[in-house]
């Protein structure tokens, strides 16, 4: 939008504009944030290893805080953490031996991550 300002109202003008982009550039990013995190929470709970279905339907994406220029998500295991870095990495068995670990985790926040920048580059084209 456009408008007919004096060399004295410039500034102001300037600013008021870097305002409205900065608000909607924010908001815009927000959305691509809480996006990104469900589709890790997503692909997560869809690749996880599943004996009983209590880790695989563990998983949620929580907001760890939220200012007017930033928002933080976290995904994890609600109640079954304890298992989370055991099943990815895998881990020594009772009687001797290993178990082989199941990626599941990695991949998961690799495609978040990726996912994120495509969609925050797209919001503020």
């Amino acid at each position: 939008m456009s408008r007919t300002v004096s060399i004295d109202e410039m500034a102001d003008a300037i600013n008021e504009g870097l305002k409205e982009y900065a608000t909607l550039a924010s908001s815009q990013v927000k959305s691509a944030v809480r996006k990104s995190a469900k589709t890790v929470k997503d692909q997560i709970s869809a690749n996880a290893p599943s004996r009983t279905g209590a880790y695989k339907g563990s998983w949620v994406a929580t907001k760890q805080s939220e200012s007017s220029q930033s928002l933080q998500m976290v995904v994890h295991s609600k109640n079954r953490y304890q298992l989370a870095h055991l099943l990815e990495k895998g881990h020594a068995k009772r009687g001797g031996g290993r178990v082989a670990g199941r990626p599941h985790i990695a991949p998961a926040e690799q495609a978040g991550i990726e996912q994120l920048q495509s969609l925050i580059e797209k919001a503020l084209k």
